[in-house]
């Protein structure tokens, strides 16, 4: 009996006791000397494969500054970047997962996603609208009724283009697709009408995959795009990497990186340079 009771008792603090701690993305960071970056392979001018197959972008300069930037909070003489290709929907297993730390691309900050991760100041600002080929753009909502709309699977943008779906006034078709690419080859083809994305990427699409061919975008923006770095829920983490960002909207040297991706594609607008003037928070 006294043996029953004693198996009892010890099987009851084992069940009491409390689970690990699981460990913070920094100490991990720390211990292994490595950072994992996730980026989009088709997403330009924020995050894309260069010819080289390398990540290359906006987004993906930012995470790099963020990388040197923690590397030197952490103590890490040598810190090894591992970047990890993400498609629009896998992103956000990858970080649920841990398979990546960060998310070098750009993604929305909603109520409902930052109940399930942590995201960065805000990098960009930008609204969704329509590509169309030339000549086939509408003056009004009403314009689109009926029309097949390619939108990319598991962006906000997708979300709000259900909505307009789901008016049956509207009664617009959705062609769901993988990437960018997929998109403009259904716009092509006139498989799709339009094309449903954020404005930059709408814009830098048809400019760098557009084949010669000319397009249109509509002067209407339907939804409002927040970009930031998503992470998984670490408070210290996000506020390493924002951190990070703060300093470079303070100092100013986040100019040169905006010129470098958005230079060709005009005035970033006031809009922008007022997210990067709130979100250079002080020290």
């Amino acid at each position: 009996m006294r043996t029953f009771i004693a198996a009892t008792v010890t099987a009851s603090c084992f069940l009491a006791a409390p689970a690990a701690a699981e460990q913070s993305t920094l100490a991990r960071i720390k211990e292994t000397s490595t950072i994992k970056l996730g980026y989009r392979e088709n997403s330009p001018p924020f995050s894309f494969a260069a010819d080289d197959k390398k990540a290359q972008g906006y987004s993906v300069d930012l995470c790099m500054r963020v990388a040197d930037d923690i590397a030197r909070q952490m103590g890490i003489a040598k810190l090894t970047v591992h970047w990890v290709p993400v498609s629009a929907e896998s992103r956000f297993d990858a970080v649920k997962n841990g398979e990546i730390d960060i998310e070098c691309g750009n993604s929305t900050q909603t109520l409902s996603r930052r109940a399930d991760f942590d995201f960065s100041l805000m990098t960009f600002v930008d609204g969704a609208s329509l590509l169309y080929l030339r000549g086939e753009n509408p003056k009004s909502l009403q314009d689109v009724k009926g029309q097949r709309i390619a939108v990319v699977s598991g962006t906000t943008t997708e979300k709000a283009m259900a909505q307009l779906a789901a008016d049956d006034k509207l009664g617009v078709q959705l062609i769901r697709v993988k990437d960018h690419n997929e998109a403009l080859a259904a716009l092509k083809s006139k498989k799709a009408t339009a094309y449903a994305a954020d404005r930059t990427v709408l814009i830098t699409t048809a400019l760098l995959g557009g084949g010669g061919t000319e397009y249109s975008l509509a002067e209407s923006q339907f939804t409002y795009e927040p970009y930031g770095l998503m992470m998984r829920r670490d408070a210290d983490m996000r506020l390493a990497v924002d951190r990070s960002l703060a300093q470079l909207y303070r100092s100013g040297e986040i100019g040169p990186v905006l010129k470098k991706w958005f230079g060709p594609l005009g005035d970033p607008g006031e809009v922008l340079k007022v997210m990067v003037l709130l979100n250079g928070l002080p020290e």
